[in-house]
């Protein structure tokens, strides 16, 4: 289909004003719901094929993600729908203020290779939910997943309403062109540059969802069974590409060599030389890249592996600042440790790095706490624990500066594809003449008492 005649046809259908119902939202999620329900197999199939993800990860982070969320958005969607009344000022007694939720109109929803159903199924539904119509853009570097919604969406919904269009970078450079109403793209820094350059020349509102090196910070009274625990499920879930994955250790040199040996432990037992836990990296080309950045002579772990695409858990030891694994986002199963002196040379030296999208601390200290969640800049992170601050869907989910911006999740996505309209409703039983002109002193002092 032409896009300039899906766009339009979207529009048109948008301003007949029939997605602003609560019921036709409502009935929209069910269908997703449903969708979701009836082809969970197929979807996870898809999945595999395209990264090998295992059971678990399959579902959680992706199939099972998104049905809480869908069942989520359609039990709160006639709450955050509601119109609602705000404060007034006594200076203007006589009118009641309110604000009410509107949809944007038609939004485009750029999504990445990653988490291929997640990233684009998530922030759909806050679309959705918020009365728009939507074009999807799934990635191309995820063939099996892209061809299933592609197919699926295509025949379920209605193009006017919902669309799929796929294709590679030609395609993407078309639908950028157009005078979308909200745009949502998620993937690397250098690619979200593009985009909102592009969105600028029509005044499109952005959501950048990116990424960065997140870092993981171990204080020196942090338990390090836990911390390898938890760091080693953040780090190597789908292989490492995750965006708010731990890219790196920072930790307190004096329990450097204690935290690399219990690392060691943990990835043993997660992930064993024939372990069908591992995912695949996406691509041979993303492989290349991801082994170009390892150091032999700084990795303590790592061993064969027989897939084309599989990568072995790789950690690096005693890395510098300007080792290449440091110098961009890795994005895959390469973890490298750099240790610290105190805490506030961890702080000062991350503190001029560009901000991360997440940040992590292990620490039993609660002053140490305060400290780096005060002074340190981020988009969302979590405290003896990794990636679940993701999963609790009241926690508002974005980036800050370099890492993005504008945040979804529960609420966040419904009001992230919305336009909080305000208005006021004024009485006409009264009608003070002193507001009008012209103006003597007795209303110029009256007016300065009223606004105090």
């Amino acid at each position: 289909m032409d896009l300039n005649a899906l766009f339009k046809r979207q529009q048109t259908y948008f301003n007949s004003n029939i997605t602003k119902s609560y019921e036709y939202r409502y009935a929209m999620l069910s269908k997703l719901e449903t969708f979701m329900q009836d082809e969970q197999h197929a979807i996870e199939e898809a999945l595999f094929q395209d990264l090998h993800k295992s059971a678990f990860e399959r579902y959680a982070t992706e199939v099972g993600f998104c049905l809480r969320t869908v069942r989520e958005a359609k039990k709160n969607l006639k709450k955050w729908m509601k119109i609602r009344k705000e404060k007034t000022p006594l200076a203007q007694f006589g009118s009641k203020s309110y604000s009410m939720y509107e949809p944007k109109g038609v939004v485009l929803i750029i999504g990445p290779f990653n988490y291929p159903f997640q990233l684009l199924v998530d922030p759909l539904i806050g679309a959705i939910a918020a009365g728009n119509t939507v074009i999807l853009k799934p990635s191309e570097h995820t063939p099996h997943t892209e061809a299933l919604l592609k197919k699926r969406f295509n025949e379920l919904f209605e193009p006017e309403a919902l669309h799929v269009v796929t294709g590679g970078k030609e395609t993407v450079q078309s639908l950028l062109e157009l005078p979308f109403d909200h745009l949502f793209f998620t993937g690397s820094t250098t690619v979200g540059k593009i985009v909102y350059e592009a969105a600028a020349k029509h005044l499109t509102p952005v959501t950048l969802e990116l990424g960065g090196k997140s870092p993981t910070i171990i204080e020196k009274t942090a338990k390090l069974d836990v911390a390898a625990r938890r760091i080693v499920y953040g780090k190597y879930l789908n292989a490492g590409q995750t965006c708010i994955a731990p890219d790196y250790i920072y930790v307190d040199a004096s329990v450097q060599k204690a935290f690399e040996a219990e690392l060691k432990k943990v990835l043993d037992a997660f992930y064993p030389q024939q372990s069908d836990h591992l995912g695949h990296i996406v691509s041979k080309k993303q492989l290349d890249r991801l082994t170009g950045l390892i150091n032999p002579d700084k990795v303590i772990y790592q061993y064969d592996t027989e897939a084309p695409l599989k990568m072995s858990p790789t950690v690096m030891s005693d890395v510098s600042w300007n080792d290449a694994v440091m110098q961009e986002e890795i994005f895959g199963p390469i973890l490298p440790i750099l240790s610290f002196k105190n805490i506030n040379e961890a702080i000062q030296r991350i503190k001029a790095l560009p901000k991360p999208l997440a940040l992590y601390l292990f620490t039993e200290d609660e002053r140490i706490m305060h400290q780096v969640f005060h002074e340190l800049s981020f988009g969302n992170g979590a405290i003896n624990d990794t990636l679940m601050q993701v999963a609790n869907p009241n926690l508002p989910f974005g980036g800050v500066g370099n890492s993005g911006f504008g945040a979804y999740h529960g609420e966040a996505s419904f009001e992230v594809f919305s336009h909080r309209k305000t208005y006021m409703k004024k009485s006409t039983r009264f009608d003070p003449k002193f507001l009008y002109p012209p103006y003597d002193d007795q209303q110029v002092r009256m007016i300065k008492k009223v606004l105090k």
